[in-house]
């Protein structure tokens, strides 16, 4: 996995749950709720398709405590294993909140594709 990963465009409705998607399924160590986390991860509007963030363009991986994380990465990365690349759909209530919640994303579905580099 070394390549910056392309989101297509999702026809439809937005889901309004969080939709967790393996696209590659790691063999390494697995992530906890509450862990550290390293990853690179793409993530655009699911309306406009847009990109909004990507680790992948500042050149260096993130490393967070999933506690400090949006809700989706808080329920959607528990389970992953390291090498593993999945996509998350996060509704607004998962990630940034209703529309006027003072956030640029707030009212917006996310989608996030992350690749899991540790724990």
């Amino acid at each position: 996995m070394t390549d910056k990963p392309e989101i297509d465009f999702i026809e439809g409705p937005a889901p309004t749950e969080l939709t967790i998607t393996d696209l590659i399924v790691g063999d390494g160590p697995e992530a906890v709720p509450g862990g550290l986390v390293d990853v690179h991860y793409v993530g655009v509007e699911f309306d406009t398709g847009e990109q909004f963030d990507a680790s992948w363009d500042r050149g260096q991986s993130a490393k967070f405590p999933l506690p400090q994380l949006i809700a989706a990465w808080q329920q959607g990365i528990p389970g992953m294993k390291v090498g593993g690349r999945r996509q998350l759909i996060c509704p607004p209530e998962l990630a940034y909140g209703p529309a006027g919640g003072g956030h640029r994303l707030s009212g917006k579905t996310l989608v996030f594709v992350i690749d899991l580099l540790g724990v």
